[in-house]
C-alpha cells in the first residue's frame, strides 16, 4: 500500500510555527530586557497644560455649537443635502479598520518571517515597518478601550435624540449605543492617526491637522456626534498616540531621546527609501535592528 507524502505546505507547517514561536519569544525577551536596563526616562510635556486646554475647549465648544447641531441634525440625517453625502462618503475613513488590519497583516508576516536571511538593509525597513505597524496598532487599540469606557461610563445622549432628550441628556452604564456619543470613536482614530503623522512629519502638521479634522468632523454632519464629541475624541486620540511614542523611544524604536517636548524621530527610520547618514545622537548601535548574534537565534529589535 502506498502512503501519501505530505503537501509542501503540511510539510512547511511545523517550521513555521516554531518561526513563529521562535521569533515572539525573542522579541518578547528584548522588549523585557530594555524596559529592565533602560531609565524610564521620558520627554517632559506639560501635559497639565495641555489636558486644561482640551477641557476648556471642549466645554466652550459644548456650550457654542452642540445645540445648533443638534437642532440640525434630523435635517442632516434626511440626506437631501450635498453635505451629508459628502460626509457620509469620507466618514468611513474614520473607522479603524482602515489602520488596523494593514498593522496587523505587517506584523504577521515579521513573525513569520526568517530575519536571519535577510540582508542587513532589508532587516532594517522591515524593522522599520514593524516598528510603525506597532505603534499603530498599539495607539489605536489603546485609545478604543478608552473611548469605549467614557462612551459607556457616559452616556451621553447622540444628537438623534435631540428633539427628547436635549444635548445634555446622560445616561451613564445604559450599555445602548444611542448613548454613546460621547467622545467620537472616528474622531479618537483620527487624532491617533493625526497624532503619529504629527511625529513623523511635523513639517506637514499644518495639512495634517486639515485633513484628519476634515473626516473627523463628518460625525456631526452626519447626525452622530456633537462637535464637543469630536473635540474631546480628537484630542483624545493624539494624547494617547504620542505616550505611545515615547513609550517606543524608551525602547529605542523610531524615536530618540529628547529631554522635553514632543519625540523625535531617528534619521534611520525610513519606510520607502533609504536612511539618511544617522547623526550623533540617532546612529543606530549593535542592537538598534533585528539581527541574530553568532552565539544563536537572539534577535535584537
Amino acid at each position: 500500500m502506498l502512503t501519501k507524502s505530505p503537501s509542501p505546505a503540511r510539510a512547511a507547517m511545523p517550521a513555521m510555527l516554531r518561526q513563529s514561536v521562535d521569533n515572539f519569544r525573542d522579541t518578547f525577551g528584548i522588549v523585557r530586557h530594555r524596559l529592565a536596563t533602560r531609565p524610564a526616562r521620558y520627554p517632559k510635556i506639560l501635559w497639565s497644560v495641555w489636558v486644561v486646554a482640551w477641557l476648556l475647549l471642549t466645554v466652550a465648544v459644548s456650550l457654542r455649537f452642540d445645540h445648533l447641531a443638534g437642532t440640525m441634525a434630523r435635517q442632516w440625517a434626511l440626506g437631501s443635502t450635498n453635505v451629508f453625502r459628502i460626509a457620509e462618503f469620507f466618514t468611513f475613513f474614520g473607522l479603524g479598520g482602515w489602520y488596523l488590519v494593514p498593522s496587523v497583516l505587517v506584523l504577521i508576516a515579521a513573525n513569520l518571517a526568517d530575519w536571519r536571511s535577510l540582508s542587513r538593509r532589508a532587516r532594517m525597513t522591515f524593522y522599520n515597518w514593524t516598528c510603525f505597524a506597532f505603534m499603530v496598532l498599539g495607539s489605536i487599540a489603546l485609545s478604543a478601550m478608552v473611548v469605549n469606557v467614557l462612551k459607556y461610563g457616559v452616556g451621553r445622549a447622540r444628537p438623534m435624540n435631540f428633539d427628547k432628550l436635549g444635548d445634555l441628556s446622560l445616561h451613564p452604564f445604559s450599555m445602548e449605543a444611542r448613548f454613546a456619543s460621547f467622545p467620537s470613536g472616528h474622531a479618537t482614530t483620527m487624532g491617533v492617526i493625526f497624532g503619529i503623522a504629527l511625529l513623523l512629519l511635523p513639517q506637514r502638521r499644518w495639512v495634517l491637522l486639515a485633513a484628519t479634522l476634515s473626516v473627523a468632523s463628518t460625525r456631526i454632519f452626519i447626525g452622530a456626534h456633537y462637535p464637543s464629541d469630536t473635540v474631546a475624541g480628537f484630542g483624545l486620540g493624539c494624547a494617547v498616540a504620542i505616550v505611545c511614542a515615547m513609550v517606543l523611544g524608551r525602547l529605542g524604536c523610531i524615536f530618540r531621546y529628547t529631554a522635553s517636548g514632543l519625540p523625535v524621530a531617528k534619521t534611520t527610520f525610513r519606510l520607502f527609501r533609504r536612511a539618511r547618514k544617522p547623526n550623533q545622537n540617532d546612529a543606530p548601535r549593535q542592537d538598534e535592528f533585528p539581527h541574530w548574534s553568532s552565539a544563536g537565534k537572539q534577535l535584537n529589535c
